[in-house]
């Protein structure tokens, strides 16, 4: 039999529809002039102190493979940010694993918990990977619909009515990409009741911890006998401008980490030891600079939402991360054909809410993680699209 005959790649990876993002990145990179809302990205550079710690690291010839688990400095640093931050304790031999960014801390969490058709419940719209990430370990998303009126919070209930006995795990993220929703606390410890009552896992993602707006944010592993049963996922990306650097982190109880790490050690080895250099120096002493960017994002914003408002899209306010999600359905248009008119009428790019789920249409993601000026020019070029096609 020719090879030409037989299926080249999985049945399993043949049925993932490709990132509805990638699409307007491709558009986007082959045209001048536009103004991006589109990546989930600061445009501050890594602070100078943190890149001076990895330089140096260089210099020094700290070029070697790490620990598995990473670093014992980072762990140990880490450990003692999530004390002093959340009151947790995590012992950093056993219960902490760095990751190539929360993207491959994700996977493995998925890869190490799920057997296949084990059910995974999480939020629609929720970010594009975490949906892929539970059908390539076999599992299966059940997706909980959420939207403007109810500020897309995943309510409890919600969440019980779709428990069965193949259901594994809850996974949510707040603050939350795409719609920069902020979960308050007595909400999330009615989740995890609900948890608590069917004896399911929570993965949690705070990526975007740091940035919130006015309010508190809640680590979901700091509710009354949550901990054990929380898989923990940040990372630096967002919060010290690291998105290249590619460091995340996983904290959890000993025997998740260490299925976490049994994959891990097959698959990425360890994290860059220059990133881990970088991230100890950003847990030390650098703090000062997320406090200056976190005030920048908000003025930001503040611009954005009042903009979005006044030329026609309304958008509840955001009060973390640094994305607004408004509403577009006053055009008529599906998000995909909104985003890609505006990119090509007046050059700005935004993402199209179907990316994130079916409860993502009629909604664009706009980030607002640009310079103000350009969000000033980008409103003006979206009030004049909206204009021109608000029924």
């Amino acid at each position: 039999m020719s090879i030409r005959a037989r299926n080249l790649t999985s049945q399993r990876v043949n049925q993932l529809a490709p990132s509805g993002i990638r699409r307007f990145f491709d558009l986007l990179a082959s045209m001048e002039g536009v103004i991006s809302l589109g990546v989930g990205e600061p445009d501050f550079a890594t602070p100078w102190h943190i890149r001076e710690a990895a330089i140096y690291s260089l210099e020094k010839g700290y070029t070697m493979y790490t620990s598995n688990l990473g670093m014992p400095e980072l762990r140990q640093e880490l450990s003692r940010h999530l004390k002093d931050n959340y009151g947790l304790d995590y012992d950093p031999d056993s219960e902490l694993l760095i990751t190539v960014g929360v993207s491959e801390g994700l996977d493995l969490t998925m890869r190490a918990i799920l057997d296949p058709g084990d059910e995974v419940i999480m939020p629609d719209p929720c970010y594009v990977s975490y949906n892929p990430c539970v059908a390539l370990a076999g599992g299966r998303p059940i997706m909980v619909p959420t939207n403007q009126e109810n500020n897309f919070e995943v309510g409890a209930a919600d969440i019980e009515a779709r428990v069965t006995d193949k259901t594994k795990a809850i996974l949510i993220g707040y603050p939350a990409n795409p719609t920069g929703a902020v979960m308050p606390r007595d909400k999330l410890a009615q989740i995890a009741e609900v948890a608590r009552r069917h004896h399911l896992l929570v993965i949690y993602d705070e990526i975007y911890a740091r940035l919130v707006y006015g309010v508190e944010h809640t680590c979901f592993a700091t509710l009354p006998q949550m901990k054990e049963n929380t898989i923990l996922l940040g990372g630096f990306s967002k919060a010290y401008a690291m998105t290249g650097w590619r460091i995340g982190y996983a904290a959890a109880n000993k025997e998740v980490i260490a299925s976490m790490t049994k994959i891990h050690q097959y698959t990425m080895l360890c994290a860059s030891i220059m990133a881990q250099v970088a991230a100890i120096e950003a847990l030390k002493s650098g703090e000062d600079s997320v406090t200056e960017m976190v005030k920048d994002y908000n003025r930001r914003r503040l611009v954005m939402v009042k903009g979005l408002n006044k030329i026609g899209l309304p958008c509840f306010e955001p009060k973390g991360a640094f994305y607004a999600f408004p509403s577009i359905k006053s055009t008529g248009m599906t998000s995909e054909e909104f985003a890609e008119k505006l990119l090509l009428q007046e050059k700005v790019a935004a993402v199209p809410g179907s990316a994130f789920g079916q409860c993502g249409e009629g909604y664009i993601r706009c980030c607002y993680a640009t310079s103000l000026a350009d969000i000033e020019e980008a409103l003006v070029r979206m009030g004049r699209f909206v204009k021109r096609y608000k029924k």
